[in-house]
């Protein structure tokens, strides 16, 4: 985990692409899109397998090395109303009996008002966007919210960088915002998705943000942007 500090609080980036706020026992999870590959499968697209078993194999992972009490998925915890197929909610049962002292809350996205909220018996108190923790306005749409830094996701970042023999590798990025209120508009940091089975957008960072992209299980650092 990378230590950095945003809007005055020290918070920690995780290799899955979960932040944990360590001053509110708080791990968030952006774009989860459980049942996914079910949803497609359905459809008649081939598609690997188990990739809700992994997702939250990951997610115990995040828990476990943060400590977290509560969990926030920031939007898109299912990925379609598909997605309450037999076997992914049973595979989600399974997980919740494994945590059931785990504080759950979901943030609404695009694809939740879609597929529904989760089954009562999951226990995940859901609601519309934002939802404030300390300074933080915790979204699904990387939309700025007046007096407070907003963290979401959506947009399911990535950033492009050289390898070795000239290679490009696309990885996926947490992409923090300028937080120091120079530039109105700019408090905004976006997850990287935290579904075993998502896709990425390449991101063009502005002066002032703070990328820093996921390879190997480590998170690193990449040189602020320049202002011009």
């Amino acid at each position: 985990m990378l230590q950095v500090r945003l809007a005055g609080e020290d918070v920690l980036l995780h290799p899955s692409g979960a932040l944990f706020l360590p001053g509110h026992d708080t791990l968030l999870v952006a774009d989860a899109h459980v049942g996914k590959a079910v949803s497609y499968r359905m459809l008649g697209v081939p598609v690997p397998e188990a990739t809700t078993g992994a997702t939250l194999a990951a997610l115990d992972a995040a828990v476990a090395q943060t400590g977290a009490r509560q969990v926030v998925f920031l939007g898109d915890f299912l990925h379609s109303a598909r997605s309450h197929a037999r076997d992914t909610l049973a595979s989600l049962r399974q997980w919740r009996g494994r945590q059931p002292a785990l504080g759950l809350r979901l943030v609404r996205g695009n694809h939740d008002d879609r597929a529904g909220d989760p089954p009562p018996d999951l226990d995940i108190a859901a609601s519309d966007e934002p939802c404030r923790l300390g300074p933080f306005a915790l979204c699904h749409h990387p939309k700025p919210v007046a007096g407070a830094y907003v963290l979401a996701g959506h947009w399911h970042p990535c950033v492009s960088v050289r390898g070795r023999a000239f290679e490009r590798l696309r990885l996926p990025c947490f992409w923090l915002g300028d937080d120091s209120g120079a530039q109105p508009g700019r408090a905004v940091g976006v997850l990287p998705a935290f579904g075993s089975f998502t896709g990425m957008h390449r991101i063009e960072p502005a002066a002032g943000d703070r990328i820093f992209p996921v390879a190997d299980g480590t998170v690193r650092a990449l040189p602020p942007v320049p202002s011009d």
